[in-house]
């Protein structure tokens, strides 16, 4: 089956009329893009922050609101690895998006997933910080500004990623490691020391608050509990055989994601007693469950969490920062994201370029509070909250979009490959899942900030198409240039 653009790196033009810089190809197995994607998803960090919201507003229920999230992200897996194996990509969703509808959707994608993946990374930065903060405070009473911390663990992790995909990737791995074997350990003792009070209580749809509407109200919380489970497609250059492995790793992550998060959350509800107000006031809820279990050995949640913090930082940006980078060599956006370094073969404009911007924006989301009505500091624990949820709803657009795309790319150009269940039942079914977390990420009436963040995302989209149709229309070529690098061309 031939594919479009799916010349080799040799025939396929440039921005400028050259031939594009490749990363280092083949260098990662499934195991490894599989580690880099929970990584990235940072069940200890997304946990820990996420947690006691998810519980207020769904109730002693919330584990199944967590099923139901991993369902609808499955359902966005199977759209990922279709692309995937019909023509992987460093792009991902910009690449599957533009081949379906054309450059300026390319433009528009690349732009709405950038600038969305730049502000959630921002609440990561700053968490990573945060959780240092508070973790060296409750032990040593030792209170350092938060944003010291932050810059330290991002220098390291910016290091750690410019010397190679290989090495980043493992360490990422290590430290996913660490946190889910904490998590488990911490898990599996609370339940042992309330062995006697276990309940089904938290599996019962009649447990959860206020019935479909608390689950519907639950659901956004529940699936940014797996934002990062798109990791692995942006890898997909440096990976070998990635049209089988990424979409492996995708099924693969999702599963044990969800099965680890239905242990977390009814370890967490059981060792609170199922009270859910008291869950709720609880700073870190998981934190607080190891200190009732574990006594002294509680310390180990806290290095589950930094060590969560630091695989976050280095799977995201890595991840994340491909896309911006393969956008930048098909001139979608200025080819200086479009660099490679000689030796190593990262991709060291994006990655730093893309580090960067999150920091400015935690700056400048700091001044503003230093200048708001209330004139005080910034807490990174409430800015993780905020600014996860502006750069979700634009996150959630680019799910939404590829779910759409997904039919219409292999009713055109795979006929004979498409599969109404797989082609057409599942993404329609994925992108009605991901319509709810965008109406209440959306919806009137919430609280500021949260009230003028789809304010903020439709100027962006608007700001987006407008830009990118007058650089399709300054260069049509861009039409040719979309998806022009597979991941496999060089095997």
């Amino acid at each position: 089956m031939s594919d479009l653009g799916a010349a080799g790196p040799s025939s396929t033009p440039g921005p400028a009329g050259g031939t594009p810089q490749r990363l280092r190809g083949g260098v990662l197995g499934m195991a490894d893009i599989a580690a880099a994607t929970m990584a990235n998803v940072g069940p200890a960090m997304s946990f820990f922050f996420g947690f006691a919201f998810l519980a207020t507003t769904a109730g002693i229920a919330s584990p199944l609101t967590i099923v139901a999230a991993g369902i609808a992200v499955a359902l966005l897996g199977n759209t990922l690895a279709e692309f995937s194996r019909a023509h992987p990509s460093a792009g991902s969703f910009t690449t599957f998006v533009g081949k379906t509808f054309g450059p300026v959707s390319a433009v528009t994608t690349a732009l709405l997933a950038g600038l969305g993946y730049i502000i959630a990374m921002a609440s990561v930065i700053a968490i990573s910080g945060g959780f240092v903060q508070i973790t060296l405070y409750h032990y040593t009473g030792v209170d350092l500004p938060w944003i010291i911390w932050t810059l330290l663990l991002t220098g390291l992790a910016v290091v750690l990623m410019l010397r190679g995909v290989v090495v980043s990737t493992k360490w990422a791995g290590y430290f996913f490691g660490v946190e889910m074997l904490v998590l488990v350990v911490v898990s599996v003792a609370a339940l042992v020391e309330h062995r006697g009070h276990l309940s089904a209580d938290p599996f019962l749809p009649g447990h959860i608050s206020h019935g479909l509407r608390g689950l519907a109200a639950g659901f956004p919380l529940a699936v940014y509990l797996f934002i990062g489970w798109e990791n692995s497609a942006a890898l997909a250059e440096e990976t070998e055989n990635p049209r089988r492995n990424v979409g492996r790793a995708v099924f693969f992550s999702v599963a044990i994601m969800t099965v680890s998060y239905v242990l977390f959350s009814y370890a967490t509800v059981t060792g609170f007693d199922y009270d859910v107000a008291r869950l709720g006031d609880a700073r870190i809820p998981f934190v607080d469950v190891a200190h009732d279990t574990l006594g002294g050995l509680a310390f180990l949640a806290y290095l589950g969490g930094l060590t969560s913090t630091l695989g976050v930082l280095i799977a995201g940006i890595n991840s994340q920062a491909r896309l911006v980078f393969n956008a930048g060599r098909e001139g979608l956006l200025p080819s200086f994201f479009g660099y490679v370094h000689p030796t190593r073969r990262t991709p060291t404009n994006a990655i730093v370029t893309f580090t960067a911007i999150s920091l400015l924006i935690i700056g400048g989301w700091g001044l503003g509070h230093l200048l708001g009505a209330d004139g005080g500091p910034m807490n990174p624990v409430v800015f993780f909250a905020e600014s996860s949820s502006l750069g979700s709803i634009l996150i959630l657009l680019v799910y939404l979009a590829s779910n759409i795309a997904l039919p219409l790319y292999y009713r055109r150009y795979r006929p004979q490959e498409f599969r109404t269940v797989r082609h057409l039942v599942l993404p329609a079914t994925g992108a009605l899942a991901i319509l709810v977390p965008l109406y209440y990420l959306a919806k009137p009436g919430q609280p500021a900030p949260y009230n003028w963040f789809p304010v903020a995302a439709l100027v962006t989209l608007l700001a987006a198409v407008g830009y990118a149709t007058l650089l399709v229309r300054r260069d049509p070529s861009l039409a040719e240039r979309v998806g022009s690098v597979v991941a496999d061309a060089a095997e």
